[in-house]
């Protein structure tokens, strides 16, 4: 058996297979199907200093390879989560990191400093797509100075693992990944979803709520693969891939070109015992390629 093992910074994972945030809850909804202790880590959902609603009805759509959300990050808050989630995650034996998001700078820091607290939860995934409300609603990430100003922020708040995610709608989204590692991120995670549309023509109307949503599953994956090649070229600090990974094939070739560890997140949906699968799947491609170690392959496409 190859050796899985992999690291983002001082954070270990058993295996380069993670979830990604928003499509397996907590973690503990998936482990019917899923022995949750043999995953490199979990990312729970977002998680923001104050409780939210998310948004309207209708806020998921199908469509060709894919998916559309517009879920907006509902959840109770960062107090809930430490007072009646965190007891019963904080013992599953893998990795367990929290999403965080906020609509300021120092939302932001808050929420993070009380995640700090938490014992059993060595990472956080910062959320910067969110809309900052000091700019007229623009997403921090897609702009290098307000994805600094955050990481900033965070990091004089957060003593542990910082992990940034990094928004695919951007002109250049190596700009945003240097900003984010010159604030002292440890890793950087991408995609997050492209902003997408879906329309019912004989209703008239988008099939979301608000219009657009996130864009995510199969269709996205070519252009995940081009920008996690293009962020571990820009940067000295490890990269986690996600974006339409389906399969032990979709999960290498992130990979190659130079993701250190992956995450599932659309997949989990068509097949809740997916992550063990790509995991298993990855053993047995290197097994057969007579690869020791999962190292060996990260980053050997130029």
């Amino acid at each position: 058996m190859a050796k899985l093992e992999t690291s983002i910074g001082a954070l270990r994972l058993k295996n380069p297979v993670m979830t990604a945030s928003g499509t397996f809850g907590y973690g503990v909804e998936f482990q019917d199907f899923v022995p949750l202790d043999q995953l490199g880590g979990i990312i729970v959902k977002g998680t923001t200093l104050h409780p939210r609603e998310g948004n309207d009805y209708p806020r998921m759509a199908e469509t060709a390879g894919g998916m559309l959300n517009c879920v907006g990050l509902q959840n109770k808050g960062v107090d809930y989560f430490c007072t009646h989630i965190y007891p019963t995650i904080k013992d599953i034996d893998t990795n367990i990191l929290v999403n965080v998001s906020g609509s300021s700078p120092e939302d932001y820091a808050e929420c993070a400093a009380r995640i700090d607290e938490l014992e059993h939860i060595p990472a956080i995934e910062l959320n910067i797509s969110c809309p900052n409300v000091k700019h007229g609603g623009m997403a921090f990430g897609t702009n290098a100075a307000a994805a600094a100003s955050v990481v900033r922020a965070v990091r004089q708040a957060y003593h542990k693992t910082l992990i940034v995610k990094l928004s695919p709608n951007v002109t250049d989204i190596t700009e945003i990944a240097r900003a984010a590692e010159a604030e002292g991120a440890d890793g950087l995670s991408l995609i997050n979803t492209l902003m997408g549309m879906a329309i019912d023509i004989e209703r008239r109307r988008s099939l979301l709520s608000i219009g657009t949503g996130g864009l995510s599953g199969p269709c996205v994956k070519p252009v995940a693969l081009r920008m996690v090649h293009q962020v571990s070229k820009a940067v000295q600090i490890p990269v986690i891939g996600l974006g339409g990974i389906a399969s032990a094939t979709d999960a290498i070739e992130f990979l190659m070109v130079g993701a250190s560890a992956i995450q599932i997140g659309t997949a989990n949906f068509l097949d809740p015992a997916v992550t063990i699968k790509v995991r298993d799947g990855i053993n047995q491609w290197l097994d057969s390629h007579n690869i020791a170690d999962i190292k060996d392959i990260i980053g050997v496409i130029s």
